[in-house]
């Protein structure tokens, strides 16, 4: 008599670590213990010891209508030269922050064509004069409607390649927390610290950074991976008042630094996403274990 095929165990969740595990009529509703990934970097005054498996990189804003000369800030006589500051560093942190298993999510304006869940005051604001494109609209090059999902002002700048493991999270306020899935994304991940770059340091990466804190998340702004067009001492009362309310101030270059001396990271098969995957087989009289995940 023929043996009757193995059941393979599906994980059904987000990501491995948030999974119910099924195999054949049994169901683990028992989530995975994420392994610790641990780094230090500084915040003067203090010394931080984070948890790559449970730290997210925020980059905020890194696109073409904020950052390219022909995008939506350039076309509006705005110096982008301040807000592509943080792009050399970032080309360098990136890569590392991957390389170490950690997670990069990319929080950019990414509005309705129809702007039909944007206030008053965002529409005015954006709009200062009738000759001036708002949000929404094309501009004078028309490089298509300005911050609008799948158009070219909303992509992130050619210098920092998105890819496929990052996450990208679109925002409609100065804060990447209000009216949209940010929040849900992190916690599904069981995040709970965030590293927070990108422009402009006084608008949307200080309001999403505040929001964070207030909604319970470990908040660390990279001062030198974010910039801004504002006068030098916006900054200076941004990295204040982060460092005495919100959370630390470090930087970036220490990240790198400390990531390059670090242990490489523990890499175990893994299951393709969301696919069935072949257990490991039983104990006699036990549940079958779910597949150890160590990836954020």
């Amino acid at each position: 008599m023929q043996k009757a095929a193995k059941a393979q165990m599906q994980l059904s969740g987000p990501v491995a670590h948030n999974a119910w595990a099924r195999e054949g009529d049994q169901v683990s509703l028992v989530r995975q213990p994420l392994q610790p990934k641990l780094v230090h970097l500084d915040a003067p005054p203090q010394r931080l010891q984070i948890d790559i498996a449970r730290t997210v990189l925020v980059v905020v804003d890194m696109q073409n209508d904020f950052c390219h000369p022909q995008g939506w800030m350039g076309q509006k006589g705005i110096r982008v030269a301040p807000m592509r500051r943080p792009i050399p560093l970032l080309q360098r942190l990136l890569p590392a922050w991957r390389q170490a298993g950690g997670t990069v999510l990319w929080l950019n304006w990414g509005i309705r064509p129809d702007k039909l869940n944007l206030p008053p005051t965002v529409h005015f604001k954006s709009k200062r004069s009738a000759a001036e494109p708002g949000y929404g609209e094309a501009s004078a090059l028309d490089r298509g409607r300005s911050l609008v999902p799948g158009e070219w002002g909303a992509q992130v700048v050619d210098e920092l390649p998105v890819q496929a493991q990052d996450i990208t999270v679109h925002k409609h306020r100065l804060s990447g927390f209000w009216d949209n899935e940010l929040d849900s994304v992190l916690r599904q991940r069981a995040a709970t610290t965030l590293l927070f770059a990108g422009v402009n340091t006084d608008r949307c990466v200080f309001s999403t950074l505040q929001d964070a804190g207030f909604l319970g998340y470990d908040c660390v702004l990279l001062k030198d991976a974010c910039s801004t067009s504002s006068p030098a001492y916006v900054s200076r009362a941004i990295h204040f008042i982060v460092q005495q309310l919100h959370g630390f101030v470090g930087t970036a270059q220490s990240l790198i630094d400390a990531l390059a001396s670090a242990p490489p990271p523990l890499t175990l098969p893994l299951p393709e996403k969301h696919s069935s995957a072949a257990a490991p087989a039983p104990v006699k009289g036990r549940r079958p274990a779910r597949v150890l995940s160590t990836r954020s």
